[in-house]
């Protein structure tokens, strides 16, 4: 069975019988992948306590052919990213972008798809506590522009009409992005955006700096964000941890 070393990020953790982990990853060489911490659980492991949710490192993996579960032999954390577990929003926020990998990073480029995570979680790390709902916002949307579904900002995604920036126009998630006046009535249903907010989602996609938002904005986008994810990468299922961040915290079930 082939061994590769490669850079990782811990996207999902779970307990797996009386000592082991099954961890989700996402990997600079191989793409997002399920590996069983055989022990993880166990003082003196390998793979154990720092390995988790949203750590970076470089893990050893035994890839088995065929095989859609791996085996992780070793876990060496260089970044274990603390901070994202230190409030609601920022640990929220970096789930969102979690599950938007694992939902639909397979088969991208994972060289590039593993930086641009590792660069958004470092992001909403780091801002001031206040700005972490916008930090993942730009993260979200740069994922989504790494993707391959970025949403058409500049013109009518209908008939292609230039619309001028600071125009207010109407975002169509089915439709792919803004509309104008004239097409917008045969794409419903859509929302009013204003210019400056189609602006700030122009940024992010490309990963620009951020500011903080009022949160009544932020609600506002998380909402566009939401509706553009369910029409074009979505499968039926809901959003678990969306859900959570957009409504600031998780229900008990």
């Amino acid at each position: 069975m082939p061994v590769l070393a490669t850079e990782a990020i811990v996207l999902h953790s779970f307990r797996y019988l009386e000592s082991s982990r099954i961890l989700r990853l996402v990997t600079r060489d191989a793409g997002v992948l399920s590996v069983i911490a055989r022990g993880a659980r166990r003082a003196r492991s390998a793979v154990g306590g720092g390995v988790d949710l949203f750590a970076q490192g470089t893990a050893q993996l035994i890839l088995k052919d065929g095989r859609d579960l791996h085996t992780l032999s070793a876990f060496d954390v260089a970044r274990p990213r603390r901070l994202l577990g230190s409030d609601l929003a920022r640990f929220t926020g970096a789930a969102v972008l979690a599950e938007l990998v694992l939902r639909v990073g397979h088969g991208s480029d994972s060289a590039e798809l593993f930086d641009t995570l590792a660069l958004a979680f470092d992001q909403i790390a780091t801002v001031p506590a206040e700005q972490a709902d916008e930090a993942a916002l730009s993260g979200a949307w740069l994922l989504v522009r790494q993707l391959g579904f970025a949403p058409v900002l500049d013109a009518c995604s209908a008939c292609r009409a230039v619309i001028p920036p600071g125009d207010r126009c109407i975002f169509s998630a089915r439709a792919g992005g803004v509309l104008c006046a004239r097409c917008a009535p045969q794409h419903a249903p859509g929302r009013a955006l204003p210019g400056e907010a189609r602006a700030s989602i122009a940024e992010w996609s490309t990963g620009a700096h951020v500011w903080p938002l009022p949160v009544r904005e932020a609600r506002a986008h998380q909402r566009v964000l939401r509706e553009f994810l369910d029409e074009h990468l979505g499968d039926g299922r809901p959003w678990r941890a969306f859900e959570a961040w957009e409504h600031g915290g998780w229900e008990d079930t």
